[in-house]
């Protein structure tokens, strides 16, 4: 599975690129340019990643700090650490980005943000939601990618639960588009949890007892509790608070 994760965004990232012959390029001005176009504040690391090789270039050492990464991650390992729910996800938004771009004359590609989250797990075993913002850093005459830079930013603050989300901001007077729904060429997994079980969930992690989950969600008790034995035996845990510190770590919640 983690193979052919890896093997269909890199057959994303082939079309992209395609044949495109790629020259040496003087990164230094072109970053601190692009990178005054789309800082945000928080936590974060940037990234050169070369289209064509379906690998990075270079990470900023500021990834360690984030995910406990070095700067020499590949983007094998780096991909096999996205959430398996996030994966699809992933996939859809790399195949939308590679339309978009084809959709646009040459002179404009500079001229856009591609922004997207989704959930890692760190060197931690636990999972962060990063907001992923790229910008592209170098095409051929026949407007194929072949480099491009990436920013990173820790957003487990601003965004701690919900779907990933897609959209394209234009700079220099270009209209954005937000919100993007993709084609679903990859479906996401069933979630694992109903959506009463994950409000029980939330309510758990709080520190509310079964009979405050009740009163809050004006369900019995015993409806309550049955929601906790199947969530239990869905992740296999033995307590409410193995099943909250299991949720937490494998990004459930």
């Amino acid at each position: 599975m983690k193979i052919q994760f890896f093997k269909e965004a890199k057959k994303i990232w082939e079309g992209i690129a395609q044949d495109a012959r790629v020259d040496v390029l003087n990164f230094e001005l072109e970053i601190h340019k692009k990178l005054l176009s789309i800082f945000q504040v928080g936590d974060y690391y940037y990234f050169i990643f070369n289209v064509g090789n379906a690998e990075f270039e270079y990470v900023s050492p500021e990834i360690e700090k984030i995910l406990g990464y070095n700067e020499s991650i590949t983007a094998i390992d780096f991909l096999n650490n996205i959430h398996p729910e996030d994966q699809p996800y992933f996939l859809n938004f790399e195949n939308t980005l590679h339309n978009f771009f084809r959709g646009l004359p040459l002179e404009k590609y500079t001229k856009y943000k591609v922004r997207y989250d989704f959930r890692i797990k760190n060197t931690n075993g636990d999972y962060i939601r990063l907001l992923h913002q790229l910008v592209i850093l170098q095409h051929d005459d026949e407007g194929n990618i072949t480099r491009s830079l990436g920013i990173h930013t820790d957003i487990g603050y601003l965004k701690p639960e919900g779907v990933p989300m897609l959209s394209f901001i234009g700079m220099e007077g270009e209209p954005s588009f937000t919100n993007v729904q993709p084609n679903a060429i990859f479906t996401p997994a069933k979630e694992l949890f109903s959506k009463r079980e994950k409000q029980v969930l939330r309510l758990l992690a709080e520190g509310k007892s079964s009979a405050d989950i009740s009163g809050i969600l004006n369900i019995s008790k015993f409806t309550t509790d049955t929601h906790r034995r199947n969530m239990m035996k869905k992740t296999s845990t033995h307590s409410g608070v193995d099943l909250v510190m299991k949720s937490v770590k494998e990004g459930w919640i």
